[in-house]
């Protein structure tokens, strides 16, 4: 994979704890950020597949086996 250096300006004390954790979880303040952005960017990609699975489910609709007729009355689902 390729990689890019980029420049982040960050509040000091935001900076220093997140150094802080990145050497509680062993690892480096980019492969915290990195392993962040990549699980953001998933779920986001992950969404958008579960989205558009949803929206051709609807666009397809539903069968309920009734044929375009409904056979019962509303009146009949409301007796008391």
């Amino acid at each position: 994979m390729e990689r890019q250096n980029i420049t982040l300006s960050l509040p000091k004390d935001l900076l220093k704890k997140a150094k802080i954790l990145a050497v509680k979880n062993n690892t480096s303040l980019s492969g915290l950020l990195s392993d962040y952005l990549a699980k953001l960017t998933n779920e986001e990609d992950a969404y958008q597949i579960a989205l558009a699975r949803h929206r051709r489910l609807l666009k397809k609709g539903f069968d309920f086996g009734l044929e375009g007729e409904i056979p019962w009355k509303r009146e009949e689902l409301h007796e008391r």
